[in-house]
């Protein structure tokens, strides 16, 4: 048998082999660091598989990719080794790369230049600290960098006429010196001009009242950004687009066109539920988004389920800060037959709210409560009238199913015979939820719920206003608001105090598809301690366009009526 020989040619530091066909090649390199191994890398992994033939032509070709790489990061001296091991067949060999880098280049000369109304702003001074020192190793990608930063922010501030009058960068190989020349002419800084508005149904006077700058003020790309989002969270548009007539400038001021698209007068959302212990539910939403051209609006949700029916619409009124002061009017209806409640609600609302840049809000309200109820063995009629005041903040990041985020709320309301109520109460409930990831795919949401009615006349205070726990918002395992103090029938009277709090943790299976594992505990008790309720269970979750749609699988211990409860709901998590 004569086994056919490889003999390798070396050229300027290059090791060439005889032609022979190979369908794929893998590469290994060798002699470098990281950064410049992973360069090269890039470089010669482009290269595609139907080139990669073990002959001249791939050597040149893998040369030049190597060393155009390496130029990149400083490097124009390589020494480039070639060889070919463990061929087992015709479509699989890997070629090692033996590279010596070289001397590196280094940046002799940084010669800079701005002027024009850009050397008085501070935003070019502090980007000029980044840029490229002198005895640094040239690489192009930080000069490149630097060249497209300083045209970029020249463009977001307002310096639309400027432009390089020069822009190299110079390599002497031999000499191993780079020098690097930035000429960069800005011209004046434009201002904002006049706003113009087109197809827009509501006042123009409402529009302006959210302007995140004004006529004169220098020009940032940033202000449009922020008015834009401004004009989106109205929901009073379809689309908006916020942009510079630069086609139009006038002396140094900018024009700004406001295009808008209103949103359809009447929007409808449906969500939809199932548990064990409620049954089917189903939530219906109308919404008005613009009521009128003073940015009015109305919400109408009707919640229909065995045990409750509610029928809510709220009317916004926007105040001359649109985006963070309006009032809301609210009225509703609710029949609640459920376990040992039974109770029809009539509640109007008034109330007041501002937003904060912390992400806090704040609300103060006025609301009046009648209710024609029987809890347990009591039947009786309340009218209520409470003032409280609501203190909330909602952070999430990542859509619907968001990977972080937090929600917080207290609310605290009261009642007096002084302004017409039939008892004294005092009431605070508090909320708490917090979603964070440890990557794409571990999530965990933590949840805590507690309240108190103070009162000397609890057996006067309406059912919607005491605490029941239980169900798929509480403690899963056990039905829905089957946890309380009993009378001496072993009738639920609801309690004056609540605690709950529950564990999740997701897992990503595949896809938009989560596994659950959860925990929940709590009680609504009266006097003494707590007696604790907990259950555990599983669940899966789907992250659909809409929001997550779960499904669990509870057993609480202490619950003896069943073993096991499911619970499927479509909704946010915060």
């Amino acid at each position: 048998m004569i086994r056919k020989r490889l003999i390798p040619w070396v050229l300027s530091g290059f090791v060439l082999v005889p032609e022979m066909a190979i369908a794929s090649v893998d590469f290994d390199i060798k002699g470098l660091d990281d950064a410049l191994k992973d360069n090269v890398s890039i470089y010669i992994d482009a290269i595609p598989e139907s080139e990669r033939r073990l002959n001249f032509r791939l050597q040149a070709r893998v040369a030049d990719e190597t060393k155009k790489a390496l130029q990149a990061l400083g490097y124009y001296s390589p020494v480039i080794g070639f060889k070919v091991e463990d061929k087992t067949s015709d479509t699989d060999a890997t070629i090692v790369l033996n590279i010596d880098p070289g001397k590196p280049v280094l940046i002799s000369e940084v010669d800079i230049q701005i002027d024009g109304d850009a050397t008085k702003d501070d935003a070019f001074t502090k980007l000029l600290e980044t840029a490229p020192k002198k005895g640094d190793i040239l690489d192009q990608g930080k000069y490149d960098s630097l060249k497209s930063a300083i045209q970029s922010l020249a463009i977001r501030r307002g310096y639309f006429d400027a432009d390089y009058t020069l822009s190299r960068l110079e390599v002497a190989p031999g000499l191993y010196e780079a020098f690097i020349r930035l000429h960069f002419s800005s011209g004046m800084r434009f201002h904002f001009g006049n706003v113009y508005y087109h197809n827009s149904q509501i006042n123009e006077d409402r529009l302006s009242s959210m302007l995140t700058f004004k006529e004169g003020q220098p020009y940032l790309v940033s202000d449009l950004g922020a008015f834009n989002q401004a004009l989106a969270n109205t929901g009073w548009f379809s689309s908006v687009l916020v942009e510079a007539g630069l086609d139009d400038l006038r002396q140094d001021r900018v024009p700004i066109s406001v295009s808008l698209e209103p949103a359809p007068r009447n929007q409808f959302e449906t969500g939809i539920g199932y548990s064990t212990d409620v049954g089917p539910r189903v939530k219906i939403g109308w919404k008005k988004p613009w009521f009128n051209s003073r940015g009015h609006s109305l919400n109408t949700d009707l919640y229909v389920s065995k045990p409750k029916q509610t029928l809510e619409s709220t009317y916004k009124i926007p105040l001359e800060d649109v985006q963070r002061e309006y009032y809301q009017v609210q009225v509703g209806v609710e029949n609640i037959d459920n376990n040992d409640t039974k109770s029809l609600e009539l509640t109007s609302s008034v109330s007041r709210h501002w937003k904060y840049d912390t992400g806090w809000q704040r609300s103060l309200y006025l609301r009046w409560l009648y209710s024609d109820y029987t809890q347990a063995s009591v039947s009786d009629i309340s009218n209520l009238i409470l003032p409280g005041i609501n203190f909330l903040r909602v952070r999430s990041r990542g859509g619907a199913m968001p990977y972080w985020g937090d929600k917080q709320s207290i609310t605290f309301e009261m009642a007096d015979p002084i302004w017409g109520a039939d008892i004294n109460l005092y009431r605070v409930i508090g909320q708490t939820t917090w979603i964070r990831s440890l990557n794409n795919n571990n999530r965990f949401i933590f949840r805590a719920n507690g309240g108190g009615v103070f009162t000397d006349e609890f057996e006067r205070v309406p059912p919607s206003l005491r605490f029941f726990a239980g169900g798929d918002n509480s403690i899963r395992g056990y039905s829905y608001e089957s946890i309380s103090p009993k009378d001496s029938d072993g009738k639920l009277e609801g309690g004056s105090y609540l605690a709950t709090g529950s564990l999740e943790y997701n897992y990503r299976v595949t896809g938009n598809w989560w596994a659950a594992l959860f925990t929940d505990a709590g009680d609504a008790w009266t006097s003494g301690t707590p007696e604790w309720n907990t259950s555990v269970g599983v669940g899966v979750r789907w992250e659909s366009p809409v929001g997550p749609i779960s499904l669990d699988v509870a057993h609480g211990f202490e619950n003896t009526d069943d073993n096991f409860m499911i619970h499927f709901s479509l909704g946010p998590e915060l």
